[in-house]
């Protein structure tokens, strides 16, 4: 079964990134992000690093049409927000069937 999440024009999903990328920002500096990352947890591999070692990541990735907001934002480590791309927690899933 295949989702097609991002029906946008490259211009729509343009602008669309760019606005969400200004919310990410955004949230980074508020104190629900602050302890998010201060538990120090990847949400993907669930290891423990220090806060330089952390990013945040979209489970719903922008480019695919995802928003940034609190039910889609994670707290990932860098190695795995790299392997996972502009994938879905969905597709990475399978992949490891």
């Amino acid at each position: 079964m295949c989702y097609v999440i991002n029906h946008m024009t490259p211009f729509e999903l343009q602008i669309h990134t760019r606005r969400e990328r200004a919310k990410a920002r955004e949230l980074r500096a508020s104190q629900w992000w602050r302890q998010e990352i201060g538990k120090g947890v990847c949400y993907h591999c669930r290891g423990r690093f220090q806060r330089e070692e952390l990013t945040m990541d979209h489970l719903i990735p922008l480019a695919r049409g995802g928003t940034t907001t609190k039910k889609n934002v994670v707290v990932a480590c860098k190695q795995c927000n790299s392997l996972k791309k502009n994938l879905t927690i969905a597709e990475i899933r399978l992949k490891e069937i």
